[in-house]
């Protein structure tokens, strides 16, 4: 059974940085019994954390010793790894486009996959179930105005279309005005303000 930790190791060393070492994923080279006592192994070694239910994670090596991968890489390979789609919070896209000096104290992604949890080191990660119109233009930056805007409310999101306007280049308008007609009622005037004037 060594050998098997050491194959499954060696797999999650030639992987880059944050990608995700999926249970599921190493079922070729055992049975899931197998793989699992190999990977809880590795994590009592310290050679592996366990981000969450079946994920694992290799360790950063830094002149300052052993941390856990960055957040926003993990989350991303793990939703690409899982055919997710993922995005900032609303909070955090709030942030990015300057409407709020406030940081969010939690992480918090949006994701089309189940809502979970993942412990990066001593971080808490929430992968939040969203509905598709939230993950328009994931990734992009007039996808964060879409998700601060949301964020802001049905009462404040029509205040803040002058001041997302001017964060958003002619580009970036154009292609949220694109996605206008998949958000909801309420939120469909203040994007179009945005996008449109």
């Amino acid at each position: 059974m060594e050998r098997l930790s050491e194959t499954v190791l060696r797999y999650a060393e030639e992987q880059p940085e944050g990608a995700p070492v999926l249970a599921k994923g190493l079922l070729h080279l055992g049975s899931r019994a197998a793989i699992d006592q190999a990977l809880s192994r590795l994590v009592r070694r310290g050679a592996l954390l366990r981000a969450g239910r079946g994920v694992y994670v290799l360790p950063v090596e830094s002149r300052f010793g052993r941390r856990a991968p960055s957040v926003e890489k993990t989350v991303t390979a793990l939703a690409a790894a899982r055919g997710e789609r993922i995005a900032n919070s609303g909070a955090m896209a709030a942030n990015v486009l300057g409407l709020t000096g406030q940081v969010p104290v939690r992480r918090v992604f949006l994701t089309s996959g189940p809502s979970r949890t993942l412990t990066l080191g001593r971080e808490r990660v929430e992968l939040r179930h969203a509905p598709p119109w939230q993950l328009a233009l994931a990734g992009r930056r007039a996808g964060e105005a879409v998700r601060a805007l949301a964020w802001l409310g049905r009462d404040r999101a029509g205040e803040a279309t002058g001041l997302v306007r001017e964060r958003l280049s002619e580009e970036e308008r154009r292609e949220l005005g694109s996605v206008s007609a998949q958000m909801p009622g309420w939120l469909a005037g203040p994007v179009n303000a945005v996008a449109h004037g």
